[in-house]
Parts: structure tokens; sequence; C-alpha cells
């Protein structure tokens, strides 16, 4: 062999190797950043004990406790489009009118319900639904005071409308969570079929909304800004959004989002900053196959929690009663696919365990909250939904 040949060999050599080293580098740093971040799902079977509240609800998706009253009534949505009173004994009232049409094919239909921390004065509520259009669909907000005698809404306000309209009933979010100011969080989703469009800032596709409730755009949102952003987006790069909660202690927005066959995400979004989907994810394909470039990227944030297989997470509370002491400071999520309710304990914005309650019920957990009794409320989703009332066993 010539001089040269033996030089381009050790040439080859050296290159293979460095690329090999680079490698090895760049995946030991993603997994470093992985570990440190993201935690997986390693959850254990616990025991708790629920009474039903309520019964006779159609695939009912959340639920809200009016204030100004620590044993009820509760406002719940049935996906169908209706919105019922629910007493403090258990009486499932008829279905208000005034209402809009929703579009209750498959995922879309009525979905969430929060009421005003001024309902007292002004007794106005939120709520979202999947709005029939011509072309398809969109999530939308709507405002609305609830009358006197509980029987219809008055007043009813679009305050935010997606500006994408897709056909089909798939991901539409979309959970509304009430910040300290009294603006709003929402969450849409990237509607299936567009999922590519939760990464770009033109979409309201696969984002965390932030709104006045005027339908405004607060002022300290990341892309005022931006010519060609929606200035309503605070964060992107989400699949399928439908869990919100404010932390009681630092006023973070946390939120959980649907993952496909695993990959299921518990995250707190920063203004201006990308949650990865559908590039990163710990999730597969449908098929099977793999769909993600990787788990981690540069300038894509990681998970705080995910889940392996999925659970299909729903709604969720922060339970900060004291009532139950042992249960204090944990996140409750509800679970569908899962037929369960979590409680995760947390250590700051780190989970450090899981609990899996209710699995003996088998039923689809679709909504979370606390009462103003300092219990835990759980609406399941089926042609029978019910609400239950949780405490430790």
């Amino acid at each position: 062999m010539s001089a040269n040949s033996r030089t381009s060999l050790l040439r080859r050599h050296l290159f293979v190797a460095a690329l090999v080293a680079g490698l090895l580098t760049a995946n030991t740093v993603a997994t470093a950043q992985t570990a440190t971040v993201a935690t997986k799902s390693s959850a254990t079977n616990g025991s708790a004990r629920s009474v039903v509240v309520a019964e006779g609800l159609s695939n009912a998706w959340a639920l809200a406790f009016l204030p100004g009253d620590p044993a009820g009534p509760m406002l719940v949505t049935e996906r169908a489009g209706r919105m019922r009173i629910v007493g403090k004994d258990g009486k499932v009232g008829p279905a208000l009118t005034g209402v809009p049409a929703v579009h209750a094919i498959n995922q879309g239909g009525l979905l969430d319900v929060v009421a005003s921390p001024d309902f007292q004065r002004d007794r106005t509520i939120y709520f979202s639904f999947a709005q029939p259009v011509s072309g398809g669909a969109r999530t939308v907000v709507a405002s609305a005071q609830l009358a006197a005698g509980d029987s219809k809404l008055d007043n009813v306000k679009i305050i935010f409308a997606q500006a994408d309209v897709v056909g089909g009933g798939l991901h539409f979010g979309s959970r509304i969570a009430i910040a300290r100011d009294g603006s709003l969080f929402i969450t849409t989703g990237d509607r299936y079929s567009e999922k590519d469009k939760a990464q770009s800032l033109e979409t309201h596709l696969g984002k965390v909304i932030h709104i006045n409730v005027d339908g405004s755009i607060p002022k300290d949102n990341p892309f005022t800004s931006n010519a060609t952003a929606r200035k309503e987006i605070w964060s992107y790069g989400h699949r399928n959004l439908q869990g919100a909660a404010i932390h009681p202690v630092s006023g973070k927005l946390w939120t959980n989002e649907h993952g496909p066959r695993g990959g299921d995400e518990l995250n707190v979004p920063l203004a201006g900053k990308n949650y990865g989907w559908p590039v990163i994810g710990y999730g597969i394909d449908y098929s099977g196959l793999r769909m993600h470039d990787s788990t981690a990227k540069a300038g894509m944030e990681q998970p705080i929690h995910y889940w392996v297989p999925s659970i299909a997470p729903s709604g969720m509370a922060f339970y900060s009663a004291d009532r139950f002491p042992q249960w204090k400071n944990s996140l409750f999520i509800g679970a569908l696919a899962g037929q369960h309710l979590a409680r995760l304990t947390l250590d700051g914005e780190r989970v450090v365990a899981e609990e899996r309650l209710l699995l003996d019920l088998k039923a689809r957990i679709r909504d979370v909250r606390q009462g103003p009794d300092g219990y835990v409320y759980v609406l399941t989703d089926d042609a029978n939904g019910k609400i239950l009332r949780v405490s430790p066993n």
C-alpha cells in the first residue's frame, strides 16, 4: 500500500471515529437532558372511596362549582350540547336554554365551563365548544351570564375563535383556566390531520391561547410584536391539550396533553416556548411506526412528566384544601383510556410519585375539580355519566 493510500485510509478511520464519538456525545446530551427534565410514569395502585353525587348525565365533559355555596350547586356540560345545573341534593336539572349550536361529532361538542371569580356579582361563566362553520368546525370560547332562576344563558358572546377551520371531529382541546389576574388560558388541539401546524405561529392549532376576558390581547403575550404570528398564542408545539389548572402557590399554568401511542405529557407552559409536537415526543404512531425525529431537540422544551403507555389524561386540579392533609399539594388528573384518577406527588415542578385511584370503577374520568367543601369531585364520561365525591380510604 502506498503512503498516500495509508494516509487516506487513516483519515477515513479518524473521520468515522470522530463521527461515532460525536453521535455518542449528542445522544448522551439528549439523554441527560431528558433524564434531568422529564420523568416517566411509574405508578402504584392506591385506594380511595367514592360516593355517587349525581347520575344520568350523557357524556358529560366538564363541571364547575358556582361560587357562593360550600355544598354546590354545579354547572355541568354534556358533549351533545346541553348545559345543566346539578343541585347540592344531586338532582340534575333540565338543559339550559341559550346554549349555542355545537359540532357534536366524535370528540367535538360542548366542552369546558368555568365560573368567573366574580360570579356572585356578575353571574358570568366562560365555556368552550366545537363550533360548526362552513367547511368543518373550530374551537371557540364564549362568555355568558347565567340568568336568574338558573334556566338559561343570556348575553352569549364569542371572545375567542380559532382561525383554522378543519373538517372531522378530532382534537379540539379544550380547557379554560383563569389566571390570577383574571385573564384566560385556553387550550386547543392540532385537529389530528393538521398536526404539522402545531409548529406554526400563523395558526391557532396545537397552542395554549392567552386572552383577556373581553377577547383582547394581554400585553405580556410573547408574540405581540411578531408580524405574522397569531397574537393570542402563549405557547406552541402541543398536540391535544385536555387538562389545565393554575398552581395555587406559584400561579403558573400547568397543562396535560394526549400523545399518540404513548407520550402523554404534563407541562408547565412558559410564554413563547415550543413544546415540540410533532417533531419530538415519547410516543409512536398508531400504526406502530416511529413518528418523531427524537425525544429531545435544541429549542424545544421537555415535559416534566410523561406516560408510556398512554393514560389519555383529561381534566385536572391541584388539591389545596385542609380536609385531607395527606392529599395536600397533590395534582389530580383524570384518565380516560386508563380509567382511573391519578394523584401526583410533587416536589416543586418535579413529579416524585404517582398513585392510581378508583381503578375498581373501570370508568373514564373526564374532569376533576376540588369542591368548596374540600372533597375531590370527578366526572365520568359515558352514556350514564356520574359525579363522584372522592376521599382517601
